[in-house]
């Protein structure tokens, strides 16, 4: 054989195996890229993924059928350099999460946590955990993990603290969480680290009994405005800003963004203020003014949509909810208004009340939620949802549940795909712009 045939043969194996290492999805991210996100159910997921047989659909319905519980949680709650974390894909029963790589301990053990910004607190469930999954925080390997007494200051910050009358021990709590289900722990300290940045003596809840299904399986990183927050315990790191964008439910790979800090964020991105509710000083409320559906504001008496301190009543951004939710006279109304503008007959398929034929998906009116000061016009991806069998188009959107005096509105992740969504507490706004991350 030919010296040049040789070199070639050579090159293109060396080409082939550089490629093959290149285009891995599912490996590590570099430390200094964006923390990248991925839903639950993605091919990079270490939970369980859905059957090969269920199609999309019915895994978002599936993931939908948790949210009753969740909306009615949330009704019931009271309370450098850019840095960014990889947002990948793992399974939570009932519960349509999206996940972020981050390391707990020294040296860091590899955790799949899910986002929240609807709670503040960091939980993980650590070893000897009745009722938690297989992956647990190994706390007797770590050398700088310690559970905290209930003399320390971020004890009384927790509700449902159990300490002893006299004398001291463990800070330990119970809390519920979607509603369904509940779980005790006790309060530790350890450093929890998300792309290049540590954060030494990080205070989380050590899990150490779980009830229910719904808590996440590998833990939870608050990033709610709260005290115990990742906002509030990183201090001046990330100067109470971040970002997100959501990759579709359709996308299996860490394709998504965490975005850590002021740096890095988009500099051209209309906002909202940021509104601030001292009975639940974890939500993130915005000023919702209106329903657009086509070219018709949908008529809703404002009433309905005011932000209320005292009741609770408004609109917030969540990452945890799967659709949108509108308080039932809110709904009635948008339903009204669409059902006119598309050819029926309407029928229902699981959480979604308003479902027509494909057929008539091209004159589906553009669904445009009214901010003060930003107006979102929803792609079509992120306000229809079609059956499995791609005969039926639905509105993705549904009603808050009736079983519950609800006066909260819910804009939810289905509704953010794709959207970089920033929110920045120093300065009191939202920001939403178009981004695909899928």
């Amino acid at each position: 054989m030919e010296n040049s045939s040789i070199l070639a043969i050579l090159l293109f194996s060396i080409l082939s195996i550089t490629c093959t290492a290149t285009f891995d999805p599912c490996s590590s991210p570099d430390p200094n890229s964006d923390l990248s996100i991925t839903h639950i159910y993605g091919k990079c997921s270490p939970f369980h993924p859905p059957k090969p047989t269920s199609s999309w659909v019915n895994t978002v319905l599936n993931m939908a059928s948790g949210d009753s519980k969740r909306v009615s949680y949330l009704s019931s709650l009271v309370a450098q350099k850019p840095t960014s974390v990889p947002i990948a894909s793992g399974q939570v029963i009932n519960n349509g999460n999206y996940v972020v790589r981050a390391k707990i301990g020294t040296p860091g053990q590899l955790m799949f946590m899910v986002l929240d910004t609807s709670n503040d607190a960091a939980w993980i469930p650590c070893s000897g955990c009745t009722g938690c999954s297989s992956t647990v925080f190994a706390t007797n390997t770590s050398s700088t993990y310690g559970a905290l007494d209930c003399s320390v200051p971020e004890c009384i910050q927790y509700s449902g603290v159990s300490c002893p009358t006299t004398g001291s021990g463990s800070c330990l709590f119970n809390r519920t969480y979607g509603g369904g289900s509940s779980f005790s722990a006790t309060l530790s300290r350890d450093t929890l680290s998300l792309g290049k940045d540590a954060i030494p003596n990080y205070a989380f809840g050590c899990i150490n009994t779980v009830s229910g299904g719904s808590i996440p399986p590998q833990g939870l990183l608050g990033l709610g405005r709260g005290s115990m927050s990742l906002l509030s315990q990183s201090g001046s790191l990330y100067s109470g800003v971040f970002s997100y964008c959501l990759p579709s439910f359709k996308s299996y790979y860490f394709s998504g963004s965490l975005k850590l800090g002021p740096l890095g964020q988009p500099k051209n991105i209309k906002t909202t203020p940021l509104l601030k509710n001292p009975h639940r000083p974890s939500l993130y409320y915005v000023n919702l003014t209106g329903v657009s559906v086509g070219k018709i504001n949908v008529p809703i008496a404002p009433e309905l949509l005011v932000f209320d301190p005292n009741t609770g009543a408004g609109t917030i951004i969540d990452s945890g909810t799967v659709i949108t939710r509108f308080i039932q006279p809110v709904y009635d109304a948008i339903k009204n208004e669409f059902t006119k503008q598309v050819t029926g007959p309407f029928t229902s398929l699981g959480a979604f009340d308003t479902c027509f034929s494909a057929r008539n998906e091209e004159v589906a009116p553009t669904i445009t939620l009214h901010f003060t000061g930003l107006d979102l016009k929803l792609p079509t991806e992120n306000t229809l949802i079609h059956s499995s069998s791609g005969s039926l188009a639905c509105l993705a959107m549904a009603a808050a549940p009736s079983n519950v005096n609800s006066v909260l509105n819910v804009i939810a992740n289905l509704q953010q795909q794709n959207l970089r969504i920033l929110f920045d507490t120093t300065n009191s706004r939202v920001g939403i712009a178009r981004e695909l991350c899928n």
